[in-house]
Formats: C-alpha cells, structure tokens, sequence
C-alpha cells in the first residue's frame, strides 16, 4: 500500500512567499553569512543572514579594538553582504537575523532595511521596538522569535498599542533543543517542556485565530527532517526554521574545521552553558567550554562592547563571547565556542545545500503553484 504524501503548507510572511515552507536560521559569528543565505534563498527557501560579529570577516580585525569602529565595519560589511546573498539568490527572499542583546542592536536592524532585506527576524531578548527601528520600510516584513506564547502576546500587545503593527508571522524556538542562545531565564527553564514545541505551536496558533489574525508560525528547535517537518505542520505550523542542518554545508560561511566539529560531535558532547550574555545556551564540549566549566578559564577583557548586557564587562566573570565565535568560525578548536542544537550528533558529512532541501520536501507532495515555480 502507497502511503499519500502530505502537501506542503504555503508560507507567506508580509509580501513575501518562497517555494519552499523552510527557513534557514540565522547563526553567528559567520556561519550563516551571505553564501549559506543566498543558496538557500536559491533553492527555494527563506535565507538568512546572522547580523552579528561580521567584522570578523574583515582582513583587519583583530586591529578593531575600538567598538565604534567595530561596529561600523560590521555594519559596512553587513550591507555588502546582504548585497551578495541577494545577487546569489537568484531572486530569492534574504532574511537577516538581529539579536535584540546586541549594543548596536539598532544600527544593525537600520542597516539591514536600507541594504534591502525582505525579513527581519529577531530575537535573544523581546524586539518591543522593532516597527519604530523599521519605520520607512513598510515593505520589510518583522518576525519575532519566542518561546511562549505569552512573550508572543506582549509584543503584539505592545506593537499594536505604539505602532499599530502586528508581526508578519512569528518564530517559536524552543529551547528544549535549539542551539545558541535560548529563549530562557535559565538551564532549568530550558529543559522546561512547557516550552516544548508540541505546547506552544498549538497554544500561539489558537491565540491568533482568537485575535483574528491569519499569520504563520514557525517551528524551530530540533527540527531534522522531513518527518519532523510534518510534526510541526500536523501542530499548526506554517514553517520550519532549521539552523544545525544548515550549518555544516558546503555552502556554509564558517571555516571547515567548524563544519568538522559538527561531523564530529556525539550526543554527549552537546551542553548547556550560561553565556557571558547570562543566557543559557547550547554548544558542544569544546576545550574552551571544558576550561570555562571546571573554573579554569584564563582572564579576558571587553574589547568590543558587542553585549548590551556582559558578566565578562560588568563583573569581569566568564569569557568574552565575541573572541570565542570568531575562533569557532575560524576554526580554532582550543578557543572556540561551537554553538549547536541538540541534534547536532546527525550530522555525518558535509552536504550541499541543494541536496538537503530536495531531502526535505521529498517527503511532500508539492501544490501546482510550487511544482511551476
């Protein structure tokens, strides 16, 4: 007996709709930069560019050591890089992610509009102020990210009343196993399954059909394959936003001894950090996790002011957080820090992005709209 395949929901956020319900998260330092994003945006799916430490990138920047400067060659290189991914997408949706933790949060989201970005999406903290940021750009759609709905019923709330804007659409992330920094207090509320994406799709989908709002919500967090992407549809969810699956491509902008430590990672290598941000978030047991674990981490100093709030610049504790993803995207496995999601232990090879996507949806059927486009 021939199992019928599920049909691929349509996902339209603002103006814009891809070929594919997938969106590829934004990672830092540099591992989701403008090749990843443009590939992906070229396949078909949304791509997105992590706004954060891109000066990394630059031939001088170890010679940054003065945070203005730094943060106006991040944003130079930003918008250059938005430039690229969206030549390279071949008319393809460019999405960039801005970190509301991040000092030069406003700068970067300013950046992004005027570059041409189609999304912004936002999290590691609440965006309470992102259609104020974006004013003149109508055309840009604004998605937060959250991990319940309450914090998703703030920001409309909230926008509704200053703004009188309502999200495009809205990222759910779990942290039970989304990688970098999670949308909880604390290790505790991270393994909260409260937070589960099985609890909070649902939940947000039935609060916006409440609101009378026809808007998507995506699943993030352990997202893999196409089973779990139809999991997700089956909950209410109008997308996925995969970001581990992306990270070890060909494609991808980090060096090839960070996609290694992916291929290499097994599932008791993945770990629950608190961040110099004071969020927890999770990574894989790289020396430097294992020195900043046991109380042996070496003194360091704030050079670039990068966090709005930092335990290394305000109480001179953990490590600076911008030096540990530079070395993790440049490939310095001694001084990195490898943010990962929980799933990390499948990744097995370095893939092309084209091969991962033609994976997901083989699992699909696709509508007539899409099989033409």
């Amino acid at each position: 007996m021939i199992k019928e395949k599920s049909e691929l929901p349509s996902l339209k956020i603002g103006e814009y709709e891809p070929k594919y319900p997938i969106i590829q998260g934004g990672m830092g330092v540099m591992v989701s930069g403008p090749r990843l994003a443009g590939a992906t945006a070229a396949e078909g799916c949304i791509g997105t560019i992590a706004s954060v430490g891109l000066a990394a990138s630059y031939p001088e920047y170890d010679a940054l050591n003065d945070s203005r400067e730094f943060d106006k060659q991040n944003n130079k290189i930003l918008a250059n890089f938005i430039k690229q991914a969206k030549e390279a997408s071949k008319g393809g949706i460019i999405a960039v992610n801005c970190m509301c933790a991040l000092s030069n949060y406003e700068s970067l989201v300013r950046t992004s509009c005027e570059a041409g970005a189609n999304i912004i999406i936002s999290g590691a903290g609440l965006p309470l102020k992102l259609p104020q940021l974006t004013e003149g750009f109508p055309k840009t759609a604004l998605v937060p990210i959250v991990s319940s709905v309450k914090a998703a019923a703030l920001i409309a709330s909230r926008w509704l009343k200053h703004y009188n804007r309502f999200p495009d659409a809205f990222v759910v992330e779990t942290p039970n196993t989304a990688g970098g920094h999670l949308g909880a207090r604390d290790e505790e509320q991270a393994l909260d399954t409260h937070l589960s994406l099985q609890e909070v799709i649902p939940a947000l989908v039935k609060y916006l059909k409440e609101l009378g709002r026809n808007i998507p919500v995506i699943a993030a967090g352990g997202i893999w394959d196409s089973g779990d992407m139809k999991k997700s549809f089956d909950m209410g969810a109008s997308g996925v936003q995969m970001g581990t699956r992306f990270a070890a491509t060909e494609e991808g902008d980090a060096s090839d001894r960070f996609k290694q430590a992916y291929v290499d990672a097994e599932e008791k290598d993945v770990v629950l950090i608190k961040s110099p941000c004071g969020l927890p978030g999770r990574a894989i047991m790289s020396p430097l996790i294992e020195r900043y674990l046991s109380g042996m981490i070496e003194k360091a100093v704030c050079r670039r002011v990068c966090l709005s709030h930092c335990l290394l610049r305000l109480q001179n504790e953990t490590f600076c957080i911008a030096d540990a993803l530079v070395s993790a995207y440049k490939g310095d496995w001694e001084n990195g820090l490898f943010f990962c999601g929980s799933n990390v232990s499948k990744v097995k090879s370095i893939e092309k992005v084209k091969e991962i996507i033609r994976e997901l949806i083989d699992g699909f059927s696709l509508s007539d709209l899409q099989s033409e486009s």
